[in-house]
């Protein structure tokens, strides 16, 4: 990539000018451009170019099997893609980089499925995923600083967990769980996070506060929600994107996407 196609701006973002004409020089934090996936000769990908902006919310919405997993694996590595290149920020490849890489350069991801320490506390959850190159036995065991209880405690107030902070985090509800790992990702302190199906088996009140939550973070984050729960999506997308057998079908904002002919056909309306 030449110097002349870098460009910064004044909010700590980058861009990158495609050469295959995708202009992403407005602040864009991640960018696929032409990404195919290929199992056993089914194309899980398909020329799949998106781009997300510094600070934005993007929800992701598709049928089962139009690609948005995949997308997911092949942010953070998991998956090689047969073709395309996938930028973070303006020079990270994130194509010639592992998943442990990935993840040390700003990008977290959140499964369906919360993934916490059962038998240590609230607290301790997120200090054990607090960013610093430590061991758990002297995590647990060494004293914090006052910027490390600072953060601590400023997440605890993000996440809504600040009277849970000694509770046990196996006896937290599945809301509580969901949050408390979103609260271990931003310990982290991505530039992106990837969210697959977050509300999953939430309550009504759970799936409101995660609503909430997930706006309060937008602007200071960049979130790529995967979401089955439309209504859900439509009360925090303000830009959606559509996948489609491993394309983007359809983007913009929920009314737009509701009133597309291809959407209604192939997801909306069926």
């Amino acid at each position: 990539m030449s110097d002349n196609a870098n460009t910064s701006n004044e909010s700590g973002g980058y861009g990158r000018v495609s050469t295959g004409g995708l202009d992403t020089t407005h602040g864009v934090v991640l960018y696929l451009e032409d990404i195919s996936v290929s199992f056993d000769g089914f194309k899980a990908l398909n020329k799949l170019s998106l781009s997300i902006d510094i600070g934005e919310l993007r929800c992701v919405i598709g049928p089962n099997g139009a690609g948005k997993t995949t997308m997911m694996d092949v942010i953070t590595g998991k998956t090689r893609p047969d073709e395309g290149t996938v930028f973070f920020g303006q020079t990270i490849d994130l194509t010639k980089m592992s998943e442990a890489e990935i993840s040390t350069v700003g990008v977290g991801r959140k499964f369906q499925k919360p993934t916490i320490f059962e038998h240590h506390s609230v607290f301790e959850n997120l200090e054990l995923a607090m960013k610093a190159d430590k061991k758990v036995r002297s995590t647990l065991f060494s004293k914090l600083s006052s910027a490390q209880m600072d953060s601590i405690a400023e997440t605890l107030k993000t996440i809504r967990l600040g009277d849970n902070a000694d509770r046990v985090a196996g006896l937290l509800s599945h809301g509580q769980k969901q949050w408390l790992e979103i609260g271990m990702l931003l310990m982290q302190e991505p530039r992106l996070l990837l969210l697959d199906e977050p509300v999953a088996g939430m309550s009504d009140e759970e799936t409101e506060r995660t609503g909430e939550l997930f706006l309060s973070l937008a602007g200071k984050h960049s979130l790529v929600v995967v979401e089955h729960d439309m209504a859900f999506v439509e009360k925090i997308g303000r830009k959606i994107t559509v996948l489609h057998e491993g394309s983007v079908l359809a983007e913009g904002s929920m009314g737009e996407v509701q009133n597309d002919p291809k959407v209604i056909e192939v997801y909306l309306g069926r």
